[in-house]
């Protein structure tokens, strides 16, 4: 349907090409990290409360995990150095929404994941990703 309208019917204002490239590179420099939370300058005590919900939620039965008590398992891969990786699961970029929401759900980002879902809140898994995401 759009293919037969002519040109002047669909953009009926004369927008320049270059305009148009330049807002897309405008709004590619826009960042996710800037509408949402700053977790590479996340407060203290929250990176310390996503350590302690670590333990709590018993991560480390399956991961081991810098600073996180009782942390050593070895099913999952270790978490050290978590903030550099480029991906989640590996096949997830990596960064706060994503971990986020794999945390909370990480069946809905990589079905058929091992991880399990172990009920953690959105709130929780903030702070969780906080910590992993200040492990460099």
């Amino acid at each position: 349907m759009l293919a037969a309208l002519p040109y002047r019917a669909v953009f009926p204002f004369a927008v320049h090409p270059l305009a148009l490239l330049l807002l897309a590179l405008l709004s590619g420099a826009c960042t996710s990290q800037e509408s949402g939370p700053a977790f590479d300058h996340a407060p203290r005590a929250q990176v310390e409360r996503g350590r302690l919900l670590l333990a709590q939620y018993q991560c480390g039965s399956c991961h081991a995990i810098p600073d996180v008590q009782a942390a050593r398992g070895r099913m999952g891969p270790t978490l050290a150095s978590f903030g550099r990786r480029s991906y989640i699961a590996g096949h997830v970029p990596n960064g706060p929404e994503h971990l986020v929401r794999w945390i909370v759900a990480p069946g809905a980002l990589v079905p058929g994941t091992l991880m399990p879902a172990m009920g953690v809140s959105p709130d929780d898994a903030r702070d969780m990703a906080a910590y992993l995401l200040s492990l460099e």
